[in-house]
C-alpha cells in the first residue's frame, strides 16, 4: 500500500508549506541568523530517508544507492564552489569544519617543526566568528598556538591585506579570515590576502602559509570560486543558503597539497578524514540546496539586493535624521541582503525596540550572541560605530522570497516600536 505522504502528498508540495516564514503575522528578516529549509531541499531529504536508508559503506543495492547519492551530492557543492568533488569533506556543522582547519594547520606545524619546540601562530581577524576566534583563544590559553587578530580597518569595516602580511611571522601556519562578516554583511578581501600570502610561499617553500576562509555568510547570496580565492580551505554551511543544519569543508588536494588532518577518531570514511557513518539524508538535502544555488544565484543576488535597497530607502523615509546605517562603510563591497541600522534616541536600544515590534523578527546581532542583546556589539565597535550607537543597532538581513510589502509591514512595525518607546510604554 502507497504511504499517503508520498510524492504529491509529501510536505513541501502543499502551499501551506512553501516559504512560509512571512505571513501576514510575521516578517522574517534575520536570515543571516538561519535559513527556512527548501521545499525541495525537504523532498529531497525525505527522499533519502525512503530510499536510500543502507549505510553506505556496504557493498549491497541499499549500500551502494546511499553511496551514490552522497557521490552525486559532494559533485554539486564542488560545482557551486568551483572545486573539485574529491576535495570536498562532509562535516556537522561549520564549528567542526573550521575547528578542523585549525587542528590540521596546527598539527602539520608540529609535525614540520618536531624538536624545536616553536609554537604555531594562526593570524585571524577581530571580528571574525566564534567559531574561529574562541577555538583561537582556547588554544592559546592551552598553549598549543599563537594568534594575532588583526583589526579591521575604522574607514572600509574590513581587514586590509597590507596588514595580514605585516602580522606573518616565521612561524605563521595559517591565515582564516572570514569571506563575509556576518553582522555587517563587508566582503573581505580574501583574493588579495590568498595572492599575497603566495608571494611569501614562492619566496621560502619551507615557510609555507595556507589560507582558509569561512564562506558562511556568502555563499547563496554572492559568486563564491575556491579558484578566484585560491585559498587552501573554505567552510561550507548549509542553513546559510536554504539547506539542512549540515557542512562541508573544501580542501585544496587534501593530503597532497594542502594538509589535512581528522579532528575525530574512528571509522574510514570521507577517506579516512572524518569517521562516522555518514548522515546520507542531509548530505542529500545538502547537495540539493547547493544545486538550486548554482542554478538560481544571479537572480537571487538580484532580488535581496533590490529588496534591501527598497528597506533602506523606506528607513531613511521612516525616520530621517535619526537614522544611522552602521555598514555604509568607504570603499567596500557588502552583502545583498544585509542591513545594519541603528535608530537614534534615548531608550531605542535595538533590543528594545525590536521586543516592542508585533510582526518583525530580526536581531541585534550574531544569534550566537543574544545572551547579551543588551550590551553594544563588538562587531560594530571593532568598526568604529560608538558605543551609544551600536546600542541601538539592529541587523536586518532578507532573503529570496522577501517582498516589497514585507518590507513595507516591517518598517511600519518599527515606526510603531519607536513611537510606543518615545512615550515611555
Amino acid at each position: 500500500m502507497a504511504n499517503p505522504r508520498d510524492a504529491e502528498g509529501f510536505p513541501g508540495h502543499g502551499n501551506e508549506f512553501l516559504h512560509a516564514e512571512n505571513s501576514r503575522d510575521r516578517i522574517y528578516m534575520d536570515y543571516n541568523a538561519t535559513t527556512p529549509v527548501a521545499p525541495e531541499v525537504i523532498q529531497a531529504t525525505y527522499e533519502a530517508l525512503r530510499d536510500a536508508w543502507g549505510n553506505p559503506s556496504s557493498s549491497y543495492v541499499e549500500g551502494t544507492k546511499a553511496k551514490a547519492l552522497i557521490t552525486r551530492s559532494r559533485e554539486s557543492l564542488a560545482r557551486m564552489v568551483g572545486g573539485n568533488p574529491e576535495d570536498v569533506f562532509f562535516t556537522s556543522g561549520g564549528t567542526e569544519s573550521n575547528n578542523m582547519v585549525l587542528h590540521s594547520a596546527i598539527e602539520h606545524f608540529r609535525r614540520q617543526h618536531p624538536d624545536d619546540g616553536s609554537l604555531p601562530h594562526i593570524i585571524s581577524c577581530d571580528v571574525e566568528h566564534d567559531s574561529v576566534k574562541k577555538v583561537a583563544e582556547h588554544l592559546k590559553e592551552d598553549g598549543r598556538a599563537d594568534f594575532t587578530f588583526v583589526a579591521v580597518s575604522k574607514v572600509t569595516g574590513r581587514v586590509e591585506a597590507d596588514d595580514v602580511i605585516a602580522a606573518v611571522r616565521p612561524t605563521t601556519c595559517l591565515v582564516s579570515i572570514m569571506l563575509a562578516n556576518n553582522e555587517t554583511g563587508v566582503i573581505m578581501p580574501i583574493r588579495e590576502i590568498s595572492e599575497r600570502v603566495r608571494s611569501l610561499k614562492q619566496r621560502d617553500e619551507r615557510a609555507r602559509v595556507l589560507v582558509h576562509t569561512d564562506a558562511a555568510q556568502a555563499l547563496g547570496k554572492i559568486p563564491v570560486d575556491v579558484k578566484r580565492l585560491a585559498v587552501d580551505y573554505l567552510t561550507i554551511v548549509g542553513h546559510k543558503f536554504y539547506g539542512p543544519r549540515i557542512s562541508a569543508l573544501y580542501v585544496n588536494g587534501p593530503g597532497v597539497k594542502t594538509p589535512l588532518y581528522p579532528l575525530l577518531i574512528g571509522g574510514g570514511q570521507e577517506k579516512n578524514y572524518r569517521p562516522g557513518t555518514e548522515n546520507t539524508p542531509m548530505i542529500a538535502g545538502l547537495g540539493k540546496a547547493a544545486e538550486l544555488v548554482t542554478a538560481h544565484l544571479s537572480d537571487y543576488e538580484s532580488h535581496m539586493l533590490d529588496v534591501r535597497d527598497y528597506l533602506e530607502e523606506r528607513l531613511k523615509a521612516a525616520f530621517g535624521d535619526k537614522l544611522h546605517f552602521n555598514n555604509h562603510f568607504q570603499g567596500s563591497d557588502r552583502l545583498p541582503n544585509t542591513c545594519n541600522v541603528s535608530i537614534l534616541g534615548q531608550g531605542l536600544q535595538g533590543w528594545r525596540v525590536l521586543s516592542r515590534c508585533k510582526k518583525l523578527l530580526a536581531s541585534v546581532g550574531a544569534a550566537c550572541h543574544s545572551d547579551r542583546g543588551d550590551r553594544p556589539s563588538p562587531i560594530l565597535l571593532s568598526c568604529g560605530v560608538t558605543p551609544e550607537v551600536a546600542s541601538n543597532a539592529l541587523r536586518l538581513s532578507v532573503g529570496r522570497k522577501t517582498s516589497r510589502a514585507d518590507v513595507d509591514a516591517a518598517v511600519e512595525d518599527l515606526q510603531e516600536a519607536v513611537k510606543l518607546l518615545e512615550q515611555g510604554r
